[in-house]
């Protein structure tokens, strides 16, 4: 019997650890230019990254089977803690998303980017495939359930993130394109009744996006200066610490949802690309994952939380340079915070369980 390495005892996928671990490290070098070189902030983020990734190893430890038995009672906890926050929840910026528990506030919300793919693919892989009309409503209805107590927050950026990670499996349970059409049709003819419970700021932010000049020192700023910044890092940059946008503050959100516009004004358009094939390298191992995975709960489940991660990617940076309505969405692994750091770390630990005993099983 072959000797295992130690990276497959630890259940490490190691194209994807140096992936997620580059992004991480290219983060924290922007994010000491974007907080104003304050080196406490780049070490409260460090530490964060630490934890995120104890908790990745932690989860890669256990195996697709333990998680398909345990995805309703995620999902179940999830859309309690969601309820918990709209009656209890700590009140930051207008909104209410967060549940204080004195040492740490935490984002219930971030929790239904596992919890809605994983119930979904284990309410899907409980059938055979391609998935029926029936089924597909109960899991638009799994899928609903928490975006509907998301958005009550409001946090639209998230909603939008919940509904496409449930959707994604979905889609990759092989739907028609038929029930495709009719999915978007309803959602086209659901559109002016989104919009009738939009707060009035969402609905400031998606008239901005088609022309953000009506209001250039109020709501169309953010995407303004965005622009701006981007544009004059030209090819190569103004240099490490030398952006001017941000340093002279300029740029708002420039440590979180705007900080793509910071890298890209020190590091110019080669460095964009250079974060993009980074970013391109991660999901393509995670699609990787995905199509090899034995078990269909895996395959389904890895498949829709890197599709998750890829729409993290394209929502944030098509927001930053003016292509999408800002919806407030920081970009994975660069951006600062906390609670979608850990969740993201979650998610990849999950794809590494479900590689790694993928090579279990076939050995």
């Amino acid at each position: 019997m072959e000797q295992k390495t130690l990276a497959q005892r630890l259940h490490i996928d190691v194209p994807l650890l140096f992936g997620v671990l580059l992004l991480c490290g290219m983060g924290l070098v922007i994010l000491y230019s974007a907080g104003g070189q304050d080196m406490d902030t780049v070490i409260r983020q460090g530490v964060r990254m630490l934890i995120a990734v104890i908790l990745m190893f932690a989860v890669a430890q256990i195996t697709p089977t333990q998680l398909e038995r345990w995805s309703m009672w995620v999902y179940l906890g999830g859309v309690l803690l969601l309820i918990v926050v709209l009656y209890t929840g700590y009140i930051g910026k207008g909104a209410q998303r967060w549940l204080d528990l004195g040492l740490f506030r935490f984002q219930p919300s971030e929790i239904m980017k596992l919890a809605v793919p994983m119930a979904v693919a284990w309410f899907v892989a409980s059938s055979n495939l391609p998935v029926k009309l029936g089924r597909v409503i109960i899991a638009c209805i799994l899928i609903m359930v928490p975006v509907v107590l998301i958005a009550k927050q409001p946090d639209l950026g998230t909603a939008l993130l919940v509904t496409i990670a449930g959707l994604s499996v979905l889609f990759i349970a092989g739907i028609g394109w038929r029930l495709i059409t009719v999915l978007i049709l309803s959602a086209g003819a659901a559109a002016p009744l989104l919009w009738h419970f939009m707060h009035d700021y969402q609905k400031r932010r998606v008239l901005m996006f088609f022309d953000p000049e009506q209001d250039p020192l109020g709501s169309g700023y953010h995407i303004i200066q965005s622009q701006i910044a981007i544009g004059s890092g030209g090819i190569y940059g103004k240099g490490w610490l030398n952006g001017t946008q941000s340093h002279l503050e300029f740029l708002p959100e420039r440590s979180t949802d705007f900080i793509f516009a910071v890298y890209s004004e020190e590091f110019g358009l080669m460095g964009a690309i250079l974060l993009l094939s980074i970013y391109l390298f991660v999901i393509g191992r995670g699609l990787t994952i995905a199509m090899s995975a034995q078990q269909t709960y895996g395959k389904l489940l890895a498949a829709g939380l890197i599709l998750t991660f890829f729409v993290y990617v394209f929502v944030n940076i098509g927001m930053v340079i003016g292509q999408l309505p800002v919806v407030g969405i920081p970009l994975p692994l660069i951006s600062q915070g906390g609670t979608s750091l850990v969740t993201l770390m979650l998610a990849f630990g999950i794809l590494m369980s479900i590689n790694t005993n993928r090579r279990m099983l076939s050995d």
